[in-house]
């Protein structure tokens, strides 16, 4: 009897040990973990899959019976704004010990989400004159780093449009960021005149209760396209947190 226990303990421990994570597909979100094309996010589900995770996806309206059973909630590149009863569901969840990672597409539909979570956005895209990629200010390598072990092992990474992000409280803080010189087109006009220069937060760490969260200011970091190189490191790293 205890051979047969210990065999059937042997072949659940691996989900037990792992858990679900979920993926928002019901705000909008026009990239998804099961499509296989560049600015899709297979190749992020793989890398969790691959650290012992089941990865599902959720269209249902966010609650304490949807989130039911989970250990991470992943919202990529919303389109659309939660419902107040969805943040306060996902506020629940973290408070529980969840994990909730957000990455931005547009930054206004999830405003009330990270207002709820005392984060604010930017007005734009960052643009950025140091560490650029291929002569495109909205690409660039991030290098300013906090230690977190989301960073483990990673000295930068890459985005292609990244809103800025500021913590509005202790209970957050700016995990990596710009250089100082990166600037909002605020008005439009292709240049930096009016606008002032700063330090834009990119990833942004915080608690809630027995959980934590992270809101990145991209989601094409995650994006097969991106997924390569540190980016790829950074997504294993992700893996082990929201494990």
């Amino acid at each position: 009897m205890s051979i047969i226990v210990l065999a059937f303990l042997m072949m659940t421990a691996p989900a037990l040990a792992g858990g679900k994570v979920l993926f928002d597909n019901g705000h909008g979100e026009r990239f998804q973990v099961k499509e296989q094309g560049p600015l899709q996010l297979s190749g992020l589900a793989e890398v969790i899959q691959g650290a012992g995770l089941e990865v599902a996806t959720v269209d249902q309206p966010l609650s304490d019976d949807t989130l039911s059973g989970a250990r991470a909630l992943v919202i990529s590149g919303g389109f659309a704004p939660l419902h107040p009863n969805e943040i306060e569901a996902v506020v629940r969840f973290i408070e529980n010990g969840g994990h909730v990672a957000i990455m931005l597409h547009i930054a206004p539909p999830m405003a009330s989400l990270l207002n709820r979570l005392q984060v604010s956005h930017s007005n734009g895209v960052v643009q950025e004159r140091e560490n650029v990629l291929d002569g495109d200010l909205l690409n660039f390598r991030v290098v300013r780093l906090k230690e977190h072990p989301l960073f483990k092992g990673v000295t930068d990474f890459s985005v292609h449009g990244a809103w800025g992000l500021i913590n509005q409280t202790d209970s957050a803080q700016v995990i990596a960021a710009t250089g100082f010189q990166s600037w909002v087109d605020l008005d439009l006009d292709q240049k930096q005149a009016k606008e002032e220069t700063a330090s834009f937060g990119i990833v942004v760490a915080g608690t809630v209760g027995k959980g934590s969260f992270l809101v990145f200011g991209d989601d094409a970091i995650f994006q097969n396209k991106f997924l390569e190189g540190n980016n790829k490191i950074l997504a294993a790293n992700l893996a082990a947190w929201l494990k």
